[in-house]
């Protein structure tokens, strides 16, 4: 069954600007930003947002040798076991967008709350194994390290939730439907791929082909789509295994969350997405926040939060 709910909550940021990783053919920063139709509405930008004061990271551990295979852990105080967040960051698959950085104020924010915080970085366009496979296979790694963090620390694994903000919305639907795609896409030999409890996609890019088609060109799209998933080289379906609208039935619980004035990922991505997983079997929970944007969705002073905070309480019971 999928789930409606529209709450209001305010306008407080810009667009996403971006810059082209080396050898691309993508936008400029000025194209990225241009014609945002409520740019005057936000007060402030996603600079403002990373120039906040941050809290930092209990450790940063590699969860692989290659390029940008590493994550930051935050732990909260306390002995019991703690319920887990693997976090996903955007910024348009692309290298020259900042990285786990855009996550820091939810990770602090969460770990004041009890939560514990995988928040995991992987190589993306501009990186030298960006694109695919490199990209996917970072990201699978990365949240089946979760297993080896539980060894060493009070993590509670049957308490997690995998969540991500536009791009990393994407690629955390595609790591919760990696029992859909078989032993390739497992990286400890052996084992199931690690498969939290639930997914919570955060203005997510969630249907790759949907994007590349009618996206409204913020985030790179077509260029960085065909980038991402090699797009010439891989025809003729590209998408088979790394669009998760494409491995419908998930067959874990998702909350597919968007701003109404995203100008990025529209709420119609968000909420055809919803409705193609429930009518495939998924449990789906569809959000739309009113007068909320793009960036509110990582902003924890934004009343959005509260809003996405209460979900991730309820899967994380």
């Amino acid at each position: 069954m999928m789930r409606f709910i529209s709450l209001a909550a305010l306008l407080l940021l810009t667009a996403c600007s971006a810059g082209a990783p080396p050898g691309a053919d993508l936008p400029t920063v000025e194209a990225l930003t241009a014609n945002d139709p409520y740019a005057e509405a936000r007060p402030i930008s996603w600079r403002n947002l990373l120039d906040r004061p941050r809290e930092a990271a209990d450790a940063r551990i590699a969860y692989g040798e290659g390029e940008e295979q590493y994550g930051e852990l935050w732990l909260p105080d306390g002995d019991g076991m703690h319920p887990l967040v693997i976090m996903v960051h955007g910024g348009c698959w692309q290298a020259a967008i900042p990285g786990t950085i855009l996550q820091d104020q939810l990770n602090a924010d969460l770990r004041g709350r009890g939560f514990a915080v995988w928040n995991i970085t992987y190589p993306r366009l501009g990186h030298e194994t960006g694109g695919y496979p490199g990209t996917f296979r970072s990201v699978a790694a990365a949240v089946d390290h979760a297993r080896a963090l539980a060894a060493e620390h009070p993590l509670d694994l049957s308490r997690s939730v995998i969540m991500g903000h536009s791009a990393g919305g994407h690629l955390a639907l595609w790591a919760g439907a990696r029992g859909r795609l078989g032993p390739d896409w497992v990286n400890a030999p052996g084992n199931e791929p690690f498969i939290p409890g639930a997914v919570i996609t955060l203005a997510g890019i969630n249907d790759l082909e949907a994007y590349r088609e009618t996206g409204p060109g913020r985030c790179g799209e077509p260029g960085a789509v065909e980038l991402l998933v090699d797009f010439t080289a891989r025809a003729p379906d590209p998408f088979a295994d790394t669009s998760p609208a494409r491995l419908l039935p998930l067959g874990v619980e998702q909350v597919v969350v968007s701003g109404a004035l995203d100008p990025i990922v529209p709420p119609a991505f968000g909420e055809a997405y919803a409705a193609a997983a429930t009518a495939a079997g998924d449990d789906v929970l569809e959000i739309t926040i009113d007068q909320a944007g793009h960036f509110e969705l990582i902003d924890p002073a934004a009343p959005a939060w509260a809003v996405i905070m209460a979900e991730i309480d309820r899967v994380t019971q």
